[in-house]
């Protein structure tokens, strides 16, 4: 596919498509510190039911980034991706005026419906834009400007939620009116749609669905005891549905993940390690910040910048990352990632109490695991496309999201069972073995990521030959 004849101007257009990734990175931190703040305000509720501010968003996220990224295929990424960003902006200053806890919920679902449209979209019109040589530096910046919003995230968080946590759905807002307005003006449509693109919505509801059950069982297990009938009851339909599912997907026209892309093993391993490591990320960020905030009693500004120095890590150390994949495999670079973010969890384990000493005690260990994402992360991103043919990037890009917000659902689902209603030091520290033992599977599953043979091609070459989406780059 090619775009409109009309000139491209690089620099500024990849501004306004990384923009996207970094509304929503900077929406998930931001939330994070506010998390305090938010239950404040809505009394009443469990841990396991405030997780929802962040589990509703990843479910529904994960379930229609590809659904939505077919959908741009049909009226093209240009109207989907000024589609989503209005609707992702609407629903933030909906999030700000919610009135309870659910009403936030719903509109913070809302909100992943905005994003799931937006992502795919911005990632297919930048890929087209770029000459074929930069088409791999285009997605690492297109992936690190998330970690930038990482860096910046906590310590805008915690500044807006001294004035009110509302401002923390608000900040958004300002943010997608101006990408809103630079869109229409600078970033050109593909020349071409597809009318016919596939959209697997039973297998999205079906994920949806299973997901969903998955962590309504390990979220209010702690409350409802996990032999509560409602528990099994939610347990059985997550199994149903999650196998009902794959039965799906291996038999649609339009699948939400291709069958015939893992047999690419750089991009099946990719996805497995990006679960592994999104789930070991999201529970000890959330981890952390709770800990903060409930044990050491710090205000949210506080937390924010207590939390700022790990992320801050990130975009530095992405760059060291990219330039030692080529002079290692990008497997082995990854597994140091996951290790250090082991490491760096292991020595806030061993360290802290409840007296706090935030310089001995967690600020080494978060800055090691600060550096553990910048290695890990946008490695595991790149690597899952960096095998497949140029007309399946798109899409395997849309799956590797997902991925990452399965990761984050299963994580905070995980972190909040293994916490429980009992938030004290015996609970966080559990909680931290548990964090460690992922991100030791994590370092495991990355070594995988690295094609071993001639065979590892071939899949790779039959991928390619499949009937795919538009959305992408052709086969050059």
């Amino acid at each position: 596919m090619e775009l409109n004849s009309q000139p491209v101007r690089t620099g500024p257009l990849l501004a306004i498509l990384s923009g996207a990734p970094f509304v929503a990175s900077l929406d998930l931190f931001v939330v994070n510190v506010a998390f305090g703040d938010i239950a404040e305000s809505f009394p009443g509720h469990s841990l396991g039911e405030f997780s929802w501010i962040l589990n509703g968003y990843a479910i529904v996220y994960a379930a229609l980034l590809i659904p939505l990224g077919r959908w741009a295929d049909r009226i093209g990424p240009k109207r989907a991706f000024i589609a989503g960003l209005a609707l992702f902006t609407l629903a933030s200053a909906a999030c700000a005026f919610s009135p309870s806890l659910w009403m936030l919920v719903t509109f913070r679902i809302v909100q992943a419906v905005g994003a799931a449209a937006l992502t795919p979209a911005s990632l297919g019109l930048l890929i087209n834009a770029l000459p074929a040589a930069k088409r791999q530096s285009g997605v690492r910046i297109w992936a690190a400007s998330g970690a930038a919003a990482a860096a910046f995230g906590p310590v805008v968080g915690g500044m807006l939620v001294e004035a009110s946590w509302h401002w923390v759905f608000l900040i958004n807002v300002p943010i997608g009116i101006v990408l809103l307005y630079f869109a229409v003006r600078l970033v050109p449509d593909a020349a071409e749609k597809d009318p016919d693109a596939g959209m697997d919505l039973a297998g999205a509801a079906l994920l949806t669905v299973g997901i969903g059950a998955l962590a309504l069982a390990l979220v209010q297990g702690p409350d409802w005891g996990w032999t509560d009938p409602r528990i099994v009851i939610a347990c059985a339909l997550a199994a149903v549905t999650l196998i009902a599912f794959w039965w799906s997907n291996s038999r649609h026209s339009a699948p939400l993940i291709a069958p015939d892309l893992l047999k690419v093993r750089s991009f099946a391993w990719s996805n497995i390690t990006a679960i592994l490591f999104s789930a070991t990320f999201a529970a000890g960020l959330l981890a952390n910040i709770l800990w903060l905030q409930e044990v050491w009693g710090y205000s949210a500004l506080r937390t924010g910048f207590a939390v700022a120095p790990g992320p801050m890590m990130v975009p530095l150390f992405a760059i060291v990352g990219g330039a030692l994949t080529r002079k290692y495999s990008a497997g082995r670079v990854a597994a140091l990632g996951s290790a250090l973010w082991a490491a760096g969890t292991l020595f806030v384990l061993l360290s802290v109490d409840t007296t706090p000493h935030y310089a001995t005690q967690l600020l080494p260990g978060w800055i090691i695991t600060g550096i553990g994402v910048g290695l890990a992360l946008p490695t595991i991103l790149s690597q899952a496309t960096a095998d497949l043919p140029a007309a399946r990037s798109a899409t395997g890009s849309a799956v590797i999201s997902m991925s990452r917000q399965i990761g984050t659902v299963l994580g905070v689902s995980i972190l909040i069972a293994v916490l429980g209603s009992a938030v004290d030091y015996s609970t966080f520290r559990q909680a931290w073995w548990v964090i460690v033992a992922i991100a030791v599977a994590s370092a495991v599953a990355s070594l995988g990521m690295t094609p071993s043979s001639s065979t590892d091609t071939a899949s790779t070459e039959t991928a390619g030959t499949k009937s795919v989406p538009r959305q992408g780059i052709p086969v050059e």
